[in-house]
């Protein structure tokens, strides 16, 4: 897929896109973690590309739905998302939910990846090195930490969003006479939802110590549910959770629920 060419006020943006992505953990919490960052972040995109007042407030809330990625790796999902609103808002055709599912789809990957290069390589290196010249006494070595880590992170940062939009640009004028976008959508909402599985089985916990003893014999219901369903109670739980929020449960509420559980569980001996 050929790169596409970007104008004056194409690199303008991008470099709106590039500056505001530093501030997409300035507002994280965990109903919607890096959403409202994420969503400022986009701005200079929306304010070009939506000229009504409506049009901005739709995009920007939008952008509002829940998003966690590496800090260091957003701007190719900004990048691509720009793009993407470029089209949505010249195209009144255009399902604007394939937006928040490519981000989705994105999101997860490119985590992976930041978190493996960025904190586990990267940090590790450039911790070694100016460790080793700070205990002698150096003040290169905090100088140098700095240089070696955010080097490779900002010329990341900055050409993931230009190699992002310019990405995003040609899908959208390849994709309209040949359908990709819709199994791009359906590819990236079935990623998303693996991602999100993925997820909740390793972030939540729960277990139960529930034996039950027939005869001489004593049955451990967590390990018969490990045989019929691996991570039931986990899984049944965030269900239940999601249910709360759908109903317009605050998540403070879900978090005082939480805990409440795990108190009372263990008071009773049943988690």
């Amino acid at each position: 897929m050929s790169k596409q060419k970007m104008s004056a006020e194409d690199k303008k943006m991008v470099n709106g896109l590039f500056w505001n992505s530093f501030l997409l953990e300035a507002s994280y919490n965990y109903e919607r973690q890096q959403a409202l960052g994420f969503s400022v972040g986009m701005w200079p995109a929306i304010k070009r590309f939506y000229k009504t007042k409506e049009g901005q407030a739709e995009a920007l809330k939008r952008h509002m739905a829940i998003f966690n990625t590496t800090p260091h790796m957003v701007s190719v999902i900004s990048g691509v998302t720009a793009a993407m609103e470029k089209e949505a808002s010249e195209n009144k055709d255009f399902d604007k939910d394939i937006i928040n599912n490519v981000k989705v789809g994105l999101m997860g990957p490119l985590a992976g990846i930041g978190d493996s290069f960025f904190w586990g390589t990267l940090r590790i290196i450039a911790a070694g090195i100016g460790l080793s010249l700070a205990q002698q006494g150096s003040v290169l070595g905090a100088i140098l930490f700095l240089i070696i880590f955010n080097v490779p992170h900002l010329l990341i940062r900055y050409y993931g969003t230009v190699l992002g939009y310019q990405f995003g640009a040609g899908l959208m004028s390849n994709s309209k006479s040949a359908g990709i976008l819709k199994m791009i959508s359906k590819g990236a909402s079935i990623v998303g939802l693996m991602v999100i599985g993925a997820m909740s089985a390793s972030m939540v916990a729960m277990k139960t110590p529930l034996t039950f003893t027939i005869g001489e014999t004593a049955f451990e219901l967590q390990g018969y549910l490990d045989q019929i369903f691996p991570l039931l109670l986990p899984l049944l739980y965030t269900l239940a959770m999601f249910g709360l929020l759908k109903k317009g449960c605050k998540s403070t509420t879900i978090l005082l629920i939480t805990i409440a559980v795990g108190v009372i569980g263990s008071l009773l001996h049943i988690l």
